[in-house]
C-alpha cells in the first residue's frame, strides 16, 4: 500500500522519494531549459522571424500555467503517478514532433501546445506536490529546495548539452534524443505514488471541496498577493530562458557563451534553492521573497547598463542563477502553511498560473518587439519594474494558517 504522512516510514524511503523527485525534476526541466539554443538554428533553416519562435514557447508557457491546477486536482484525487506518465509520454511527443516541425503552426503546436502539456503533468511543480505529501513536515522546506535545484542541475546540464549535440548530430537529432530521456520519468515516478485525497489528510481542513478551497484561496488577500508577485518570476524566467542566448549573439557574443551562461544559471540556482528551502525553515518567507525580487531586478539593471563582455554575462548569470527559482521555496512553503497538504497540488497550480502568465508575455514581447525595435532593451527594462513591484507587493503577506469558522468556535 502506498505511504501516507500518516504512516512511519524509515529515513531510507524518504530519500528515494527525494532521489526520484529529484531525479525527475531534472529530466523535466533540462530540456525546457534549453529550448532557446534552438531560436537560432531553427529560425535560420527555416527562415522564420524570432516572434514565431518566440510565439510557440509562449504557447508552452500559458498551457503549462493554464493545465497546472488541473493536472495538481488530478494528483490531489488519483495520485502522482497516473498524471507523470501521462505527462512523460506527451512531452516526449512534443519533443519528438519539434524536431520535424517546419511550418509554424506546426512548431506551435509541438513546441507549444504539447510541450506545455507535458510539463503540467511532470515537472518540478507535482514533485513538490508528493515531496508535501510524502514527507513528514520536518523535510518539506528543504525538499522543495531541493527538488527545485534538481531542475536546476537540469538547467545546469541541458543548455551546453543541446549546444555540444546541435554542433555534432545537428538540432533535430538533439531534440529526438531528449525525447527519449524523457521516458526514464516512467519507471522513476513509482517511487512518488500516492493514494491521492487520502494521502493529502493533513492540513487545516480535511472535508472541503475542491470548489470550497477554491473559493477560500482567492477570497484570502495573502494567497492573492502571491500570486500576483508570482508574475513577475514567470515573465523574468521566460524572457531570459528564450531571448538570453540570441541577446548575446546580438551584442556581440559567441553561441558557446550563450549556452555557458545558461548553464552557470542552472548551477548557480542549484546553490540558491538549496539556500533558499533552508532559510524558509528560519526566515520569514515574504521578507526572502522580496528580497529575491528586489535583487533581480538590480542584477539585471546593471547587466544592461555595463559594456557586454563574457565576464559580464557569466557573471550574471552567476547572480540571475543563485535567484532564479529560489522564489519556490518560500512561495510553496507559504502555501502549504496557509492551506494544508489536502489541496495543495492544485492551488499552488494556481500560483503557476500566474507564474506562467508572466512567462507567455515575457517570451511573447520579447521577440515581439525586437522584430518591431530591434532591440530587447524595453523587455529588460520592463523585467526590472516588474522585480521592484513584485519586492513589495509580497511585504504585506500573512504567513499563518487560515481561520475557518469552526477553528473560530472551538
Amino acid at each position: 500500500m502506498p505511504t501516507t504522512p500518516s504512516t512511519p516510514i524509515s529515513w531510507r524511503a524518504h530519500i528515494l522519494i527525494l532521489v526520484a523527485g529529484c531525479a525527475i525534476a531534472m529530466l523535466a526541466f533540462g530540456p525546457r531549459s534549453a529550448t532557446g539554443m534552438f531560436l537560432l538554428p531553427m529560425t535560420g533553416e527555416f527562415g522564420w522571424g524570432r516572434d514565431v519562435f518566440s510565439l510557440a514557447i509562449a504557447i508552452q508557457n500559458i498551457v503549462w500555467g493554464a493545465t497546472q491546477p488541473f493536472a495538481g486536482a488530478v494528483a490531489d484525487r488519483f495520485g502522482v503517478v497516473r498524471v507523470m506518465w501521462m505527462g512523460a509520454v506527451l512531452y516526449a511527443l512534443a519533443l519528438v514532433l519539434m524536431a520535424y516541425s517546419s511550418t509554424p503552426g506546426f512548431l506551435h503546436l509541438s513546441a507549444g501546445v504539447l510541450f506545455g502539456f507535458g510539463l503540467a503533468g511532470c515537472s518540478f511543480n507535482v514533485v513538490i506536490a508528493a515531496f508535501g505529501k510524502l514527507l513528514p513536515p520536518e523535510w518539506r522546506t528543504l525538499s522543495f529546495g531541493a527538488g527545485t535545484a534538481a531542475g536546476s542541475f537540469g538547467q545546469f546540464l541541458y543548455p551546453p548539452l543541446a549546444s555540444g549535440l546541435i554542433a555534432e548530430i545537428g538540432w533535430q537529432q538533439t531534440l529526438m534524443v531528449f525525447g527519449a530521456a524523457m521516458l526514464l520519468i516512467l519507471p522513476l515516478s513509482l517511487a512518488l505514488a500516492t493514494r491521492g485525497a487520502a494521502a493529502a489528510a493533513s492540513g487545516p481542513a480535511r472535508d472541503q471541496s475542491i470548489a470550497e478551497a477554491l473559493g477560500e484561496a482567492f477570497r484570502h488577500r495573502s494567497y492573492v498577493l502571491l500570486v500576483t508577485g508570482f508574475f513577475t518570476c514567470g515573465f523574468q524566467l521566460g524572457f531570459v530562458t528564450v531571448h538570453l542566448p540570441a541577446y548575446l549573439a546580438d551584442i556581440g557574443l559567441t553561441a558557446a557563451i550563450g549556452g555557458w551562461t545558461l548553464a552557470v544559471i542552472g548551477l548557480f540556482n542549484i546553490v540558491g534553492s538549496l539556500t533558499s528551502g533552508a532559510l524558509s525553515a528560519r526566515v520569514p518567507m515574504r521578507y526572502l521573497l522580496a528580497i529575491i525580487y528586489f535583487g533581480r531586478a538590480l542584477a539585471i539593471a546593471v547587466f544592461i547598463l555595463l559594456p557586454p563582455s563574457p565576464v559580464l554575462a557569466i557573471g550574471f548569470g552567476m547572480v540571475i542563477g543563485f535567484l532564479w527559482l529560489s522564489t519556490v521555496p518560500p512561495t510553496s512553503g507559504i502555501v502549504l502553511l496557509m492551506f494544508g497538504t489536502r489541496y495543495f497540488a492544485m492551488l499552488f497550480g494556481f500560483v503557476f498560473f500566474s507564474h506562467q502568465v508572466g512567462g507567455f508575455l515575457g517570451v511573447f514581447l520579447g521577440g515581439y518587439l525586437f522584430e518591431s525595435t530591434g532591440s530587447y532593451l524595453t523587455v529588460w527594462w520592463l523585467s526590472v519594474a516588474l522585480g521592484i513591484a513584485s519586492a513589495v507587493i509580497n511585504l504585506p503577506i500573512k504567513e499563518r494558517p487560515v481561520v475557518r469558522a469552526a477553528q473560530a468556535s472551538a
